[in-house]
């Protein structure tokens, strides 16, 4: 596991660790999740990650950009608890 501060430092990570699984969040510093899942999904190194978005934003619309970028799963922070979390994390890594 690596935690990040920011979005600029979630694209490198990405490239330089080889996660399986990225947990986002929409708003950071620097790069918004949503700028940082639109460059992995169109880098070729990182097309292919499981990106789990969590986040404050339980707009439809904010969903619908997600998942128009290519978001693996969409979750809103005040609809979930940890174990909702880790089940669909488990999930996204076939380990359920």
């Amino acid at each position: 596991v690596r935690r990040v501060a920011n979005g600029e430092d979630a694209l490198a990570a990405a490239l330089s660790y080889h996660p399986d699984l990225i947990v986002l969040d929409v708003m950071m510093p620097k790069v918004t999740g949503f700028d940082v899942l639109d460059i992995l999904r169109n880098t070729p190194e990182t097309a292919n990650l499981k990106i789990v978005m969590l986040t404050a934003l339980g707009q439809e619309s904010d969903k619908q950009r997600a998942e128009s970028l290519g978001v693996d799963d969409y979750l809103v922070k005040s609809r979930v608890v940890i174990a909702d979390v880790i089940d669909r994390i488990r999930h996204h890594l076939n380990l359920q």
